[in-house]
């Protein structure tokens, strides 16, 4: 009667696998913490690029994404494009558009106070804008309060979230110089994610504008919002509407496409950082096979005597396998968690909308099984090779 060879049940093969690595504790920590942090790493950069992206496209549902401007630029002469005083008028009466209003460049040098030579204007520049810009970028108000009808023919200014930095004022109330007249701040805005350029800038009315500093009326940027359908439409015809006399260039932009962009540069950073965290997961492939190796060195007699007693080489393979299983699952595991709870505290920290895909967990310990299957492959072959005899008479 021939005898055929035992095999093992699953669980006596987690279980002898499982000895393995429980004599051998201080080592198997320090190669699980390779694995983990390969796998923390690739957790984490997916997790926060996907909260940045969240963050993003949340804030371009909230501002809206049909925003045009048009701006006045300059020929070839150098001369400026001068759009025509009622050009907030003419706008409206494309048909799709809901809202439109207009700033224009103001010459007037600011300073904090008299004191501050004239030449020193902090890179701050002064704005004429209109009662109705804060409703149409969707902007709000720091402190203090906008320009009303009253507001914009008197000499006071809202300042951008950078002005006010740069200036020094730190409440409405306070007074600053715009060329030689005092103006009164009585608002501060919050930044302005759609045209941060408005933060680095003094606010004044139209009206006061052309009373106090010489301001020639004509607007520089307009900004109108349409129906999200038709907002490539009216861009086909803004520039035209706006300088329909043809005499000057004018350039018609998209703010919301910026966020997009940003949105998709994260997409190149999240791959090279992906690319590190799998340098740092093959590292700890590396040093799984090293422990895997010097534990088939150190376990030769272990090995002998249980080729002895009948275990098959398939068995010997199991065993030094299932260790090298067990080691990496350990470590996705432990990365899998430290990755997941790194991406929530910095989206937290950030004011994120916190988001781990659940395929980057998945991904991430099937990435630890296939390295563990690797890097116990050649440990796992060379232990059943071991001749019992040989194995048993090794010191």
């Amino acid at each position: 009667m021939r005898l055929r060879a035992a095999r093992l049940a699953p669980r006596d093969v987690l279980r002898v696998g499982a000895v393995g690595l429980h004599a051998r504790r201080a080592r198997v920590v320090l190669s699980a913490l390779g694995i983990a942090i390969g796998i923390a790493t690739m957790v984490a950069v997916v997790g926060l690029s996907q909260s940045s992206r969240a963050d993003l496209m949340a804030q371009l549902d909230r501002l809206g994404t049909n925003l045009l401007t048009a701006e006045a630029g300059t020929d070839s002469m150098g001369n400026e494009t001068k759009l025509p005083k009622n050009v907030v008028a003419m706008v409206e009466r494309i048909g799709p558009v809901e809202h439109a209003t207009a700033t224009g460049d103001v010459d007037a040098r600011i300073r904090r106070s008299d004191v501050v030579p004239e030449e020193r204007t902090a890179g701050v520049t002064t704005q004429a804008v209109r009662p109705d810009l804060l409703a149409a970028l969707n902007a709000r108000m720091g402190k203090g309060v906008w320009l009303d009808i009253a507001g914009e023919r008197l000499p006071v200014t809202v300042l951008g979230s950078v002005a006010a930095q740069r200036l020094g004022i730190t409440e409405p109330g306070e007074k600053i110089m715009m060329n030689d007249e005092y103006v009164v701040v009585v608002g501060i805005l919050e930044p302005v994610e759609l045209v941060p350029n408005l933060d680095r800038v003094a606010m004044v009315g139209f009206p006061a504008a052309e009373r106090y500093f010489g301001f020639d009326g004509h607007p520089t940027t307009v900004f109108e919002r349409s129906t999200d359908a038709s907002v490539e439409d009216v861009r086909a015809v803004l520039a035209r509407t706006v300088n329909p006399g043809g005499d000057g260039p004018v350039k018609v932009s998209r703010p919301s496409d910026a966020l997009a962009a940003k949105a998709a540069t994260d997409k190149g950073l999240t791959t090279l950082m992906l690319g590190l965290g799998a340098v740092a997961l093959l590292v700890g492939g590396v040093g799984v096979a090293n422990t895997m190796v010097i534990s088939v060195l150190e376990r030769r007699q272990e090995i002998g005597l249980r080729r002895a007693l009948g275990a098959t080489k398939g068995a010997i393979r199991l065993q030094f396998l299932t260790e090298s299983l067990l080691l990496s699952s350990l470590g996705g595991l432990a990365g899998a968690v430290l990755g997941a709870a790194a991406t929530y505290a910095f989206a937290l920290a950030q004011g994120w909308i916190a988001v781990v895909p659940p395929w980057s967990l998945a991904g991430g310990f099937g990435a630890t099984l296939v390295v563990g299957m690797v890097a116990g492959l050649y440990p796992a072959i060379r232990a059943s090779r071991l001749h019992p005899t040989a194995a048993l008479n090794a010191t």
